[in-house]
């Protein structure tokens, strides 16, 4: 019998897919149908920063004084229905999930700075989740500001909130970091108790004909998995901390990859997100299981980080041997 059972975060899971944050976890019927389709764990949509900021009494003084001198004050934020989410509504939310399903939840703050927003890590896990996301989104654009600064402040924050709870912790990093073998250690020693790799940026265009800039969301492919899959194989065995690899994960093939770099969960959300793909769990899981059997493979542990780089002596060396043969295998079509 196959053993699909992984464990992460201190989290006993009976197979290493989980429903990372999207729309998804917003409806409980929908909740409770991706763990009958056998997901086993879901990390719910993320709680930001600025939505807990913008309900703070002493914002909404600060930006209500004046107002009358200066109307076009109010309009410095963003229209409000970016902010719809409350963050009572948002810890309800948490609250009706855990009593729905039976399958750990896993809460989500989006955020970068200290403060005041922070306690709700603590409400978080009041409201009952299993454990906590801290999602550190962040697009350096000001040229005074270094990289340490960026990185110090992220330390410290994944440290403020660590001693704030009791549940574990896990921070959902970037991978555009000078070094994130360094990075990613730093965070452990602040408290973080699992890594996920990596936060997907989305990138705005331009719209030509009406001169404005066009946010939109573009799923992501497997072919996104490279870039998690490179260094989750260059972090396993090197920090004392879970690794999940999400951005990519479409099929079997992507979730066997994952465990075989040296993750402990795969996180899927893209695949789940066209209409009547939630059933797709059971296929990727069955096809997971099946390749597992043709290959003599027991156990997902049985396969973690046995195509990681722990036992290259020389990782940089190796990367670029790679680099260097990827390079020279290209030959120019006739």
């Amino acid at each position: 019998m196959i053993d699909l059972s992984t464990t992460y975060l201190g989290l006993n899971l009976k197979n290493p897919l989980v429903a990372s944050a999207s729309p998804l976890s917003k409806k409980i019927d929908k909740a409770r149908k991706l763990e009958e389709a056998g997901i086993s764990a879901i990390v719910m949509y993320s709680l930001f920063e600025e939505q807990i900021i913008h309900e703070s009494l002493e914002l909404d003084h600060y930006l209500s004084r004046g107002t009358d001198s200066f109307p076009e004050a109010l309009t410095y934020l963003p229209d409000g229905g970016l902010y719809a989410i409350r963050p009572e509504k948002y810890l309800n939310q948490v609250a009706g999930l855990k009593k729905a399903l039976t399958i750990p939840v896993i809460g989500s703050l989006n955020g970068v700075s200290k403060g005041g927003w922070t306690h709700y890590a603590r409400k978080i896990e009041e409201a009952g989740a299993d454990a906590l996301e801290l999602n550190m989104y962040y697009l350096a654009t000001d040229p005074d500001l270094s990289s340490s600064d960026i990185e110090n402040t992220q330390v410290e924050l994944v440290a403020d909130i660590k001693s704030a709870i009791r549940i574990p912790l896990a921070v959902k990093i970037s991978p555009f970091v000078t070094s994130v073998p360094n990075f990613a250690r730093r965070l452990v020693e602040a408290g973080a108790d699992g890594l996920v790799l990596f936060n997907r940026f989305y990138q705005p265009d331009f719209n030509l004909e009406e001169l404005e800039v066009v946010h939109s969301l573009d799923l992501s492919t497997s072919a996104e998995l490279r870039l998690p899959l490179r260094w989750v194989s260059i972090l396993f065995g090197r920090i004392n901390a879970d690794l999940a690899l999400t951005s990519g994960i479409h099929t079997s093939r992507d979730v066997l990859k994952a465990m075989m770099a040296g993750a402990q969960v795969a996180m899927i959300a893209s695949e789940l997100l066209w209409d009547g793909s939630i059933q797709r769990i059971k296929e990727i899981l069955d096809h997971t299981q099946t390749w597992m059997e043709d290959h003599e493979y027991i156990s997902i542990k049985q396969m973690q980080g046995s195509m990681s780089q722990k036992s290259v002596k020389d990782p940089v060396a190796f990367e670029r041997a790679n680099y260097m043969k990827v390079l020279n295998s290209f030959r120019e079509l006739p």
